[in-house]
């Protein structure tokens, strides 16, 4: 089973910065796909997890983050379908984060951050260590983003529903191929 592998803040505002394309190229015995920027990967033929993600780290040019989470997961969130639709309002962004570790916390949902009327992120659902919902495209929501660690109590590496979708994208065409 394909696993996606999240990156947890790199290449954001010249910090931390690497090439997740080269990092891909280092890791082609796992057939590793890159996907955008963001340190987002599709890793094929992973073997053993354990192996797959020491492998990872020893690759990494620093410590960071990584969630992990296998393809059946993704796929079945896309089952669901928590968006049922495309946001009409082009400054609403859908997005999905991952858990890195297991989600023993149970919230009452909807949450919306900040809790008056003007939200700048919504909490809409949660499939195991799959959080989802929506944010405005502003600077204030980045902050709010962060608030999904305090919330679920693990840290949370977030990205866009379209990003998202790419990795499904990946995981049909492989399936197709095999």
């Amino acid at each position: 089973m394909p696993l996606i592998v999240f990156l947890r803040g790199i290449n954001v505002g010249g910090h931390r910065t690497f090439r997740p394309s080269m990092l891909a190229k280092e890791l082609s015995t796992y057939d590793v796909v890159n996907v955008g920027a963001a340190g987002t990967f599709v890793v094929r033929k992973p073997g053993s997890r354990a192996k797959f993600l020491a492998h990872l780290r020893r690759k990494l040019p620093f410590e960071m983050e990584i969630a992990v989470c296998d393809a059946r997961d993704l796929l079945q969130l896309e089952k669901e379908n928590p968006f049922e639709t495309q946001s009409p309002d082009p400054a609403i962004i859908q997005f999905v984060s991952i858990l890195s570790q297991a989600n023993p916390c149970k919230i009452p949902l909807p949450v919306a951050l900040p809790t008056s009327e003007q939200w700048f992120v919504r909490i809409n659902g949660v499939r195991n260590r799959l959080v989802f919902g929506e944010y405005r495209r502003h600077m204030k929501s980045i902050g709010y983003l962060g608030r999904i660690d305090d919330l679920f109590g693990a840290p949370a590496t977030t990205r866009s529903w379209s990003t998202i979708l790419s990795v499904l994208q990946i995981l049909k065409d492989s399936a197709r191929h095999f």
